[in-house]
């Protein structure tokens, strides 16, 4: 095969979709790219899907899908110098055909899967004869969803073959080592660390940042890690004494409900002991990380009047972990040393979404992208995730082992505690004797 041409393939597709769906990551143009090129150079028709499954979700015959403005047919010219640009050249969105679906046999009930029904009219009215759907653990739920709904109808309907590429800045996917975006957001709020570091030191003042990362710690202890942080806390720390319940009254059954959370003052005091700690080394200054997702675990009397997204997911920005937790800290360090310390809460995360793609993202978003084309022409398959090991080797993992067959939900990849990754984090700290 050196210095050849790949052999084109006899193949039924003729026309295949991209979807983009969920949060930004970097790469994302590589991966729409180099999928849609691998098609294109076999005579494969390329249509982008605009903003995710927005517009798909509304279809109707009476409203059909418009070029230009639900949809791009990305050509050759299109893709000129794409694969290292920034943003994702056919939008994205939250929108969720699959929400009301929590059991299969939710599919069959007219009424739960119309926004399905509709997805499928709609890519059936543009000619689509595959799908290939880009994004994180919801939007593989709806792929799976998409697939199952179809499996519902006649023997004589189309069939439209979907396959997932795994995205998300989280870094949680199980079925893969690292997720496009991940290195590059790593490096971006590694970066922001290391100039608050800069300024605490100058001002003898801490920061303690909330970074994304909803489910596990990956992006936060990446982040800590590069970024030379003091500390970093993520969900998966809050175990064993960190570790708490409350009861809380369920408004469906009136009955209560016991939910576990963290303790608030437990982990306000770990951070106090570290900056002691810190003065005792003479660094009287520093910054913590804290994964966003610990908003979870906080007790509700901090959530009350939080919207939720369609995804059941609280609106973690409108919580502002970082500085709720730096008026905790700062008082308790005042009561525990006799000094005041400033520390100043910050947000980190969205500036991270969609930065300049790093070698690495683009490489490994590159690989994902000729994957969907692969699975979809040589191989045949539907219904799997795309994912890559070792030196990109591709490989192909299906739906049903990446989501439950009855609840219809994908399992979160968190960071073993204990694991090597976490020792490293855990050894790169400042050490407090407990």
């Amino acid at each position: 095969m050196s210095m050849t041409t790949p052999v084109k393939k006899n193949t039924s597709i003729k026309r295949v979709a991209i979807l983009f769906a969920g949060g930004p990551a970097p790469g994302a143009n590589a991966v729409i790219s180099t999928a849609a090129v691998s098609f294109l150079r076999n005579n494969i028709e390329v249509y982008g899907i605009q903003y995710g499954y927005s517009n798909l979700i509304d279809y109707s015959p009476e409203k059909p899908l418009e070029a230009d403005k639900h949809y791009v047919n990305i050509t050759h010219k299109v893709l000129k110098r794409t694969r290292s640009s920034q943003g994702i050249m056919i939008g994205t969105a939250r929108a969720n055909p699959g929400k009301h679906i929590s059991h299969p046999d939710h599919l069959k009930d007219p009424q739960l899967s119309a926004p399905m029904r509709r997805v499928y009219e709609g890519l059936c009215s543009l000619g689509v004869d595959a799908l290939i759907s880009i994004g994180g653990d919801d939007t593989l739920k709806t792929a799976n969803k998409f697939k199952m709904y179809q499996d519902t109808l006649p023997a004589s309907a189309k069939r439209i073959p979907v396959v997932h590429l795994p995205k998300t800045i989280d870094n949680d996917y199980m079925g893969i080592d690292f997720t496009f975006g991940y290195f590059t957001a790593v490096e971006t709020l590694a970066s922001e660390i290391r100039n608050l570091l800069a300024d605490a030191e100058a001002s003898r003042a801490y920061f303690l940042t909330e970074t994304m990362g909803r489910s596990a710690g990956w992006l936060s202890y990446g982040a800590a890690i590069a970024g030379e942080a003091s500390l970093v806390i993520s969900v998966e720390d809050i175990i064993g004494s960190y570790r708490t319940t409350e009861t809380v009254p369920n408004p469906k059954t009136g009955e209560n409900d016991t939910r576990d959370i963290m303790d608030v003052e437990r982990v306000v005091g770990r951070i106090v002991k570290l900056m002691m700690a810190r003065d005792d080394e003479r660094k009287e200054f520093g910054v913590i990380v804290m994964a966003e997702g610990l908003a979870e675990l906080l007790p509700m009397k901090y959530l009350e009047g939080i919207p939720r997204d369609d995804h059941g997911h609280i609106s973690i920005s409108h919580v502002n972990l970082g500085r709720m937790f730096s008026k905790l800290v700062s008082d308790a360090y005042k009561k525990a040393s006799g000094k005041s310390r400033k520390v100043t809460g910050l947000q980190l995360g969205y500036e991270s979404r969609c930065a300049k793609p790093h070698a690495f993202d683009v490489m490994l978003g590159s690989q994902l992208g000729v994957g969907a084309y692969r699975a979809l022409v040589e191989e045949g398959h539907n219904g799997v995730m795309v994912s890559v090991t070792g030196q990109l080797q591709l490989h192909y993992v299906p739906f049903e082992k990446l989501v439950d067959p009855q609840t219809l939900v994908t399992v979160v990849r968190f960071i073993e505690t204990g694991s090597d990754f976490h020792r490293l984090a855990r050894f790169l700290e400042t050490y407090v004797n407990e």
